[in-house]
């Protein structure tokens, strides 16, 4: 099969992989519809060296059932399903906990002769933990919407729900990628109030308006942080969902977080050490958040997406082929693009 290989920083190659097989009688096979890039992906396309072992790229994906193993009992040939951001067994004592991306037997899309999700096909270990059975068909006009519960939506809502939004509250959410405009989402579906939007990219936050956000705010550093807090009376808000992953941002979020407030971090950090003090430490901010446990997520927020009262799908605004995904890491990288569909 054709799949995505990263040779080095910036070179992505669609290049012949063995086809997936079952190797564990809980695997299945699972022929990939759509798949997509992540704003994660473009840190090893930024920064990995040459190496003679390229992986195989890519973690979100949906696809159709072909082949399963003779322990596999929660999904069948023909099923749609979608795969989370890992895989896990679904019984070991983290999963039982909602904390998926800890299983004990779990792990990684594309490493340890792991398939990727941005290619023909994979192999997922452990289908009946990690796959979740999609009420479609393949040609499903809901499937753009469906693939971010792979990741951003989830990843979005786990922001929220860590922070531990609830009804009335104010909340501020920064960054306005795909992981940003889906905690918008997540953020209005758990009944906040007000919801502060913090990016530069107009078209971006302009659907993030559409999505729920109430204010804008464009600038950043300490201009922002004084932005927010005119618009909050001098207070700041109650929760700050930090989508981006860079030491500025959580710097602002400390910035704009009410006294006693919380912040949630799931943006993947880029920074090695948490830049806060003993200003955070008199003001009682919590700090929360993490990778998010998107297996968890997904069956909690699958009728929204099914009833039409959400549509996160909209965070993507490009597609192309399996073939030209190359082109997809370079819109992406170079911001012509906020998500990008694969189509094999």
């Amino acid at each position: 099969m054709r799949a995505t290989l990263l040779h080095q920083a910036g070179d992505v190659r669609v290049e012949d992989v063995p086809d997936p097989k079952i190797q564990q009688p809980t695997d299945a096979v699972v022929r990939i519809v759509l798949g997509c890039v992540c704003g994660s992906d473009l840190w090893p396309y930024k920064s990995q060296p040459l190496t003679d072992t390229p992986r195989q790229m890519g973690h979100e994906f949906i696809g159709v059932v072909e082949e399963t193993g003779t322990q596999v009992r929660g999904v069948q040939v023909g099923d749609v399903v979608v795969a989370p951001f890992t895989y896990s067994d679904g019984t070991c004592e983290y999963c039982r906990q909602g904390l998926h991306t800890s299983c004990r037997h779990g792990g990684p899309w594309g490493v340890g002769g792991v398939d990727g999700g941005q290619g023909q096909a994979a192999r997922v270990p452990y289908a009946d933990g990690t796959l979740v059975k999609l009420p479609v068909t393949e040609g499903s006009e809901l499937l753009p919407d469906l693939l971010t519960l792979s990741d951003v939506l989830c990843t979005g809502y786990h922001a929220a729900r860590t922070a531990g939004v609830r009804a009335g509250e104010s909340v501020t959410v920064i960054g306005d990628g795909a992981v940003g405009l889906s905690a918008v989402i997540a953020a209005k579906l758990l009944g906040a109030e007000r919801i502060i939007l913090m990016g530069r990219h107009a078209q971006r936050t302009d659907l993030g308006r559409e999505f729920g956000a109430t204010d804008v705010v464009a600038a950043r550093g300490q201009d922002g942080v004084d932005a927010v807090r005119e618009l909050t009376a001098g207070h700041g808000t109650e929760r700050v969902l930090e989508c981006v992953g860079l030491k500025d941002a959580l710097v602002q979020s400390a910035g704009v977080v009410r006294d006693g407030g919380v912040i949630s971090r799931v943006g993947a950090p880029q920074y090695p050490e948490v830049p806060f003090g003993f200003p955070e430490f008199l003001r009682n901010i919590t700090l929360t958040g993490g990778v998010a446990p998107a297996r968890a997520y997904i069956e909690e927020l699958l009728p929204h997406i099914l009833s039409g009262e959400i549509r996160p799908g909209r965070v993507f605004d490009r597609t192309v082929p399996l073939a030209q995904v190359a082109e997809g890491y370079r819109l992406m990288n170079d911001r012509e693009a906020l998500k990008v569909i694969v189509r094999p």
